[in-house]
């Protein structure tokens, strides 16, 4: 059966008189646990966010979305900040400083621990994590020391595409089952000219680096710290053997430091100048705007990066209400708004992302999505980087870290050692 918004919400028996009774009593950052009280709701909730982004977005969340709210809670009205990615923490820190933090703060996987343990973010009602039929690994980034701090707006999957036709050209029957596997396909379907790669193995740096090489850790079974988030694991055997892995790809010929795809371009796979990449599940939409003719004769294949484990890298934008917020009712009743199927589902259409909530697996969305179909079918693969209240000062030195070890200024081991060196500096740092 084929779900639409208003059945699957049926079918879960969350519907807008549900919503509406989810209103909370606030309690600020180390108040205790939270709890969920009814009551009218009014009042202005300001909202930060690096999504909805464009026009697009923007149409979606202030004429729809929150329209919508609105029909439940006519008192309650938005201020919205857009903000990219890139500038989002200096955002919320300057915030910080000046005393001036929204209500509802929407922020990146990894970024739980380090504002949770600062005291930003407002504790969460366990049973929000229960109520809307959520995957329980998308969970766990929502979490800090145990308790529950968002809920999962959308998720953003990293994993392997590879052109099945020129696999099949090659007499290539299947994908890669391990890294010794996937250099010798890598190497096999490279093709050069003139001293310059015109097709290469596999792209594997057109994601964002320091993504890309954790996403090799978690597929080589390692970990970027221990359970504590106390404790750097990432320049242990699993992690030096990852950034090996990226740098033997280079070594091989298979691909090049430089080739990548160009922004508002169409992708190298998606050409034909490359046979296998490290792709995001919102690329299944350029792809299918750009090159369709790819999807309907059936030319692009997914898989697992694998070496000792199959694993997916999974981000995301999480949904928070800050300790600060002078209308945590309202602020925490629309963060469980924003997670509910009739907000993630369009949410997810917009962007090309991946919904948390299990149910929607059956929406036409995932099913017409052949990315977003096979990151919903990995959910439980997935793993996520951060894991230390450290993570929003060690994340933006991993970059420079594993560039030294792919360009050949250092080894992995001693590229990998020093950033350890780093990180265990700032997690000594935390109180």
């Amino acid at each position: 059966m084929t779900l639409t918004r208003r059945s699957f919400l049926s079918a879960v028996g969350i519907s807008s008189v549900a919503l509406s009774a989810a209103a909370c009593s606030g309690p600020t950052a180390g108040s205790g646990p939270a709890t969920v009280a009814s009551g009218k709701l009014s009042g202005q909730v300001s909202l930060l966010t690096p999504i909805f982004e464009g026009a697009a977005g923007k149409a979606l969340l202030e004429q729809k979305l929150i329209p919508a709210f609105q029909k439940t809670h006519p008192d309650v009205t938005f201020k919205v900040d857009y903000v990219n990615y890139s500038a989002l923490n200096e955002k919320l820190t300057t915030g910080l400083a000046g005393g001036t933090v929204a209500d509802v703060l929407m922020l990146g996987v990894g970024w739980i621990p380090p504002f949770a343990a600062k005291g930003v973010l407002a504790e969460l009602p366990a049973e929000f994590a229960d109520d809307q039929g959520f995957n329980p690994r998308v969970l766990d980034p929502s979490r800090h020391e145990g308790k529950l701090y968002a809920l999962p707006a959308v998720l953003d999957t990293r994993f392997v595409a590879y052109r099945k036709d020129i696999f099949e050209e090659a007499g290539i029957s299947a994908p890669p089952k391990d890294w010794e596997e996937l250099r010798g396909i890598a190497k096999e379907l490279t093709r050069s000219s003139g001293g310059r790669i015109s097709r290469a193995g596999i792209d594997a740096f057109s994601i964002d680096l320091r993504q890309g090489w954790e996403y090799a850790v978690f597929a080589n079974g390692g970990k970027l710290f221990d359970e504590t988030g106390r404790k750097v694991l990432f320049n242990q055997r699993e992690g030096v053997e990852a950034l090996e892995f990226l740098a033997g790809l280079i070594k091989d010929g298979s691909t090049a430091f430089d080739f990548r795809s160009e922004a508002g371009k169409p992708l190298q796979l998606q050409t034909g100048n490359a046979a296998m990449a490290l792709v995001n599940n919102a690329h299944f939409m350029t792809i299918q705007q750009q090159s369709p003719e790819l999807i309907k004769e059936g030319k692009i294949g997914t898989f697992l990066l694998k070496n000792t484990t199959e694993a997916m890298f999974q981000g995301g934008t999480l949904a928070s209400v800050s300790a600060r917020s002078k209308n945590p009712d309202a602020a925490q009743t629309f963060v469980r708004y924003l997670a509910s199927p009739e907000v993630i589902l369009p949410t997810c259409e917009q962007r090309g992302s991946v919904p948390a909530i299990s149910a929607l697996a059956s929406s036409d969305y995932v099913k017409n999505n052949d990315f977003v179909r096979f990151a919903v079918d990995n959910l439980d693969k997935s793993v996520s980087e951060g894991g230390t209240p450290a993570w929003m000062e060690i994340r933006d030195t991993i970059k420079a870290a594993v560039e030294e070890a792919l360009t050949g200024k250092s080894t992995p081991q001693e590229a990998l050692d020093r950033l350890a060196d780093t990180a265990t500096a700032a997690i000594g740092r935390l109180q």
